[in-house]
């Protein structure tokens, strides 16, 4: 197995220490890496923090502090927020950090567009967009999407909550979308979301194909100490990564695993490829084999055997089999790797 440096953070409502773990022996130590709501996790183009433009060099060790902005020409930008949220902006976007709290993370999109990965969220978070002086709270996993240009919320996936006065707020299901004014009363209609992907649809469902196949390579790999769910560093991307307690798929279907699991371990998907679930069954996911990834190639580093991109056929027959209930499926459900597309 590799020899590689992964560094851990598990950002939780309760502080946890920082580790560094070598894979091969498992010696621990102190790290300086970390990562808070606000750490810069992806740049590509013009990317700028306070006017100051970003490099790769910066990836993981800058921060969105409260009050300033980060914002984007001909590039995009993904900022981590709480644990398992992802903030992305487009093309000639802006957005100021106003809250980085766990307990009250809120960001303003002044410019262009942003959208919002959400894979883990609890009753104890409050994650907020500002958008056109309007307020809008997302309270479930999902795939958000708001424009300053044509002010107005998107719900692809999940449910979000946008205020219209004082306690008072309108609930936006997955599928419909609103346009935000302040002092209007917003009225949430249907939206065709086949339609609605376009060009920032895209580059979210990539990123998040990204970060599904470096979190499996990790949770397979990763020997230190585990500090439960929460942002690690993989050192193949230059980037983090997200842990949860359990297996999930992103509101794009890509499959996700917790410490422990992936790769070639007894209940992950052997060689090192991801589900990318197809079917619901029975709460469960009967998954396949996402452009014939196997083999736990993350962005040119080779798997556990060697496999690529654009395999084609090379996946294992059956794939492995999580029995329980994961994702709410019954006791025969769970996870199923597939062979074949």
């Amino acid at each position: 197995m590799k020899s590689a440096m992964v560094a851990l953070l598990g950002l939780g409502l309760m502080g946890t220490p920082l580790f560094a773990a070598d894979i091969n022996n498992g010696n621990q130590a102190t790290q300086a890496r970390q990562a808070v709501p606000g750490t810069v996790n992806y740049i590509e183009g013009a990317v700028y923090l306070n006017g100051s433009q970003l490099n790769t060099k910066d990836l993981g060790n800058v921060t969105v502090e409260p009050g300033q902005e980060i914002s984007t020409e001909k590039g995009k930008a993904e900022v981590l927020l709480m644990p398992g949220v992802f903030l992305r902006l487009d093309d000639n976007s802006t957005v100021k950090m106003v809250s980085p709290d766990l307990a009250l993370t809120q960001v303003q999109l002044e410019k262009g567009r942003a959208a919002v990965e959400v894979d883990e969220i609890h009753d104890q978070n409050n994650l907020q967009v500002i958008d056109a002086g309007v307020t809008t709270r997302l309270n479930k996993r999902g795939y958000y999407e708001f424009d300053a240009n044509r002010p107005e919320a998107m719900v692809f996936k999940g449910e979000a909550h946008v205020q219209v006065g004082d306690n008072k707020w309108e609930k936006v299901k997955g599928e419909h979308q609103v346009v935000l004014s302040a002092g209007a009363e917003p009225k949430p209609q249907k939206f065709d979301k086949d339609d609605a992907k376009d060009d920032l649809y895209n580059w979210n469902s990539l990123r998040s194909q990204y970060m599904a196949e470096a979190n499996n390579q990790m949770a397979s790999e990763y020997t230190g100490p585990y500090a439960g769910p929460g942002w690690y560093w993989n050192p193949w991307t230059f980037g983090y990564a997200y842990m949860g307690a359990g297996p999930f798929a992103s509101p794009f279907g890509w499959g996700f695993y917790p410490f422990g699991w992936g790769g070639y371990y007894p209940y992950g998907f052997y060689g090192g490829y991801y589900g990318h679930p197809r079917v619901i069954h029975r709460g469960g996911y009967v998954g396949g084999v996402r452009h014939g990834y196997v083999g736990g190639a993350v962005r040119g580093n080779p798997g556990h055997f060697g496999g690529m991109h654009n395999g084609g056929s090379m996946a294992p027959a059956g794939g492995a089999h999580l029995g329980g209930d994961l994702h709410g499926g019954a006791a025969a459900g769970g996870f199923h790797g597939g062979g074949r597309r």
